[in-house]
């Protein structure tokens, strides 16, 4: 398809080419999140668990699985019509090429889940779809290239089908519309790997081998923590200056929608040594994976995170990205710690870009966000040395930004089912530009 020049993005200037000073470029922090993540489960492997399959939704496979039998579990009729000898059909072979064909006897019917006599020599038994095939038998004629192409109502076939006959190709190759038994699978062989991620179409193979449980890795335990006195439980009323806790809802929804286990979620004071004392508390009562905390991070006077984790192994730095700036990575009682920044949108914009991505490189769930390409339909500003992340409705290969750059637009970001990355370097998109967009559905 042909279409006319895009217009192009228009570069920041050479006084500013990267992320200001001070600054970790996005690539970075993103590289050492997974670098903290790798180092725990390296020495913390998951443990295993065997669960029924009707819950393995979404799961990792802990071990390889071989087939306990054969797929299908025995030889079956592709097709209804009628299984044939084709030994029976050489006499109705003409050498003129024309098609010819051969009248047998019709046999009684063989339905599904039954267990059919072997077929006897010029006769054809009529087969449904899924049915066992007759010993002797080797192809399936469909009904509808036999004479009648119909299969008479069973009241009128007596059961040993004398009396009735049936015409059928005599050009019918051995194998034709036949599924042999292992055919899909032979049973010893490999079926799934370990490390496959169990969506519906692996779990559909599972069920059909006959399985009903399944060993699985045990899902990443995260603790999660809110902060702020200012924040209030969803339900409860607003105080003067508060406002309802998104970030718990938005962040747990999201890590379980990564397969990860959310142990316990809280709101805590804006008190240092309290946030510091639950926080051990918590460690030691549920042996967390990672600990991650929203809010609380920057630079200003009331950072419960920061000031309650002075003396622990972590740092508190800002990230060339907008929105999400400042982070914290580092361990807690020798264990994982990420803090997002307190802004809903920072936070879910944090996990996507950092968190999600090193989940599926450490663990293998969950499955990465599609990217795809697409064109904007209104221009795009970014800030010099920031690689800044807008909110979009993508729809067949184009992308409309959603609301603007902040960081409190929820209203937005329900809206839009992806996020349009705009590198350091690029100050200006134009309507029109392509742009790579990643997928949030």
């Amino acid at each position: 398809m042909s279409a006319s020049p895009a217009p192009q993005s228009v570069p920041a200037s050479a006084a500013a080419p990267g992320p200001a000073a001070g600054r970790r470029e996005v690539a970075a922090h993103r590289e050492a999140v997974e670098d903290l993540l790798r180092t725990w489960f390296l020495a913390h492997p998951p443990a295993h668990e065997s669960i029924a399959l009707g819950e393995a939704a979404g799961r990792l496979l802990a071990a390889d699985v071989r087939a306990p039998g054969n797929l299908p579990p025995f030889t079956n009729s592709q097709m209804d019509g009628y299984a044939v000898r084709t030994a029976d059909l050489a006499a109705g072979s003409r050498p003129d090429g024309i098609p010819g064909s051969v009248r047998l006897a019709a046999a009684a019917p063989i339905p599904a889940g039954s267990a059919p006599p072997p077929l006897l020599p010029g006769t054809a038994a009529p087969v449904m779809t899924g049915a066992m095939l007759p010993e002797g038998a080797d192809a399936v004629v469909p009904i509808e290239a036999c004479t009648p192409d119909y299969f008479v109502p069973a009241g009128f076939l007596p059961a040993d089908g004398t009396g009735s006959t049936v015409e059928v190709p005599a050009e019918t190759p051995s194998g034709q519309f036949v599924r042999r038994a292992g055919s899909d699978i032979s049973a010893g062989a490999p079926a799934l790997p370990a490390g496959s991620v169990l969506g519906p179409l692996q779990l559909g193979l599972l069920a059909a081998l006959g399985l009903d449980r399944v060993t699985v890795r045990a899902r990443p335990r995260v603790l999660l923590l809110t902060t702020g006195d200012e924040v209030v439980e969803p339900g409860r009323p607003l105080g003067p200056g508060q406002i309802h806790d998104a970030n718990t809802t938005l962040l747990r929804s999201s890590l379980e929608e990564a397969g990860a286990q959310v142990l316990r979620s809280r709101i805590l004071a804006d008190s240092p040594q309290e946030f510091t004392a639950r926080l051990r508390a918590d460690i030691a009562a549920d042996a967390p994976d990672l600990v991650l905390s929203s809010g609380g991070i920057s630079k200003g006077a009331y950072e419960v995170v920061r000031q309650g984790l002075a003396a622990a192994d972590v740092a508190f730095l800002s990230v060339a990205m907008q929105p999400g700036g400042p982070q914290g990575i580092g361990t807690v009682e020798g264990v994982p710690f990420l803090g997002f920044p307190g802004n809903p949108v920072s936070s879910l914009v944090s996990f996507e870009m950092f968190l999600r991505p090193a989940l599926t490189a450490v663990t293998g769930a969950p499955r990465p966000r599609t990217e795809v390409q697409a064109r904007l339909t209104a221009p795009l500003g970014s800030p010099a040395g920031k690689h800044q992340v807008r909110r979009g409705r993508y729809t067949a290969g184009t992308v409309e930004p959603v609301g603007g750059p902040g960081s409190h637009l929820l209203h937005a970001l329900a809206a839009s089912n992806a996020l349009i990355p705009v590198p350091v370097g690029t100050e200006r998109l134009e309507a029109g530009a392509e742009v790579t967009v990643l997928l949030l559905e």
